[in-house]
C-alpha cells in the first residue's frame, strides 16, 4: 500500500491498528495521520521494537489489509 493510498484510508484504518496495537493511544493513532514512518515510530516508541521489526510488522500489515480489501 502506497502512502497517498494510506492517508486516504487512514481513518477507516485506524481503529484496526488501535486493535493490533493497543499499546497506542488515539492520540498517537490521531498524531500518525496515516503518515507510515510515523506509525513505524509510535510503535519503536510504545513497544520498543528496532526500527526493521517495526517496519516488518507495520509492512505485514499493510499488505494483509490490502489483501483483504482486494478479496472483497
Amino acid at each position: 500500500m502506497n502512502q497517498d493510498i494510506l492517508k486516504g484510508k487512514w481513518e477507516q484504518l485506524k481503529g484496526k491498528v488501535r486493535t493490533k496495537w493497543g499499546k497506542l493511544t488515539d492520540d498517537d493513532v490521531d498524531k500518525v495521520g496515516g503518515v507510515k514512518d510515523q506509525l513505524v515510530g509510535r510503535i519503536r516508541e510504545k513497544y520498543g521494537y528496532a526500527q526493521d521489526q517495526a517496519e516488518r510488522e507495520v509492512n505485514d500489515w499493510l499488505d494483509q489489509d490490502e489483501t483483504e480489501t482486494d478479496k472483497r
